[in-house]
């Protein structure tokens, strides 16, 4: 009977180490997963970070181009209404001058 008891102690202590080893195990296995889910998250961050970096200062450029070219655009336009009121204004001083005697 001491014998039987003997062994189910055995068995028991046995039992209780492999499930410490294994609850050690698990907080190990629980530990490097947090790890590596950390350090892709820190990773993911800095990756999107970075390209949003680099489209916001592509944007910019973008930006600055398009309205360099709407400058230059205006500024044909203002040129070419300058030239046209030049050579044309007498025209339009008189076309303005005879609608009002007419009018």
């Amino acid at each position: 009977m001491d014998s039987v008891m003997n062994k189910l102690s055995d068995i028991e202590t046995k039992a209780k180490t492999i499930l410490d080893e294994a609850n050690a195990r698990k907080k190990e296995i629980s530990k490097d997963f947090d790890m590596k889910t950390a350090a892709f998250d820190q990773e993911l961050e800095a990756s999107t970070a970075k390209k949003v970096a680099d489209l916001k200062s592509r944007m910019e450029v973008e930006m600055l181009n398009k309205l360099t070219e709407q400058k230059s655009e205006a500024q044909k336009a203002l040129e070419q209404m300058e030239t046209n009121y030049k050579n044309h204004h007498e025209d339009y001083t008189r076309q303005l001058l005879q609608s009002m005697i007419e009018g």
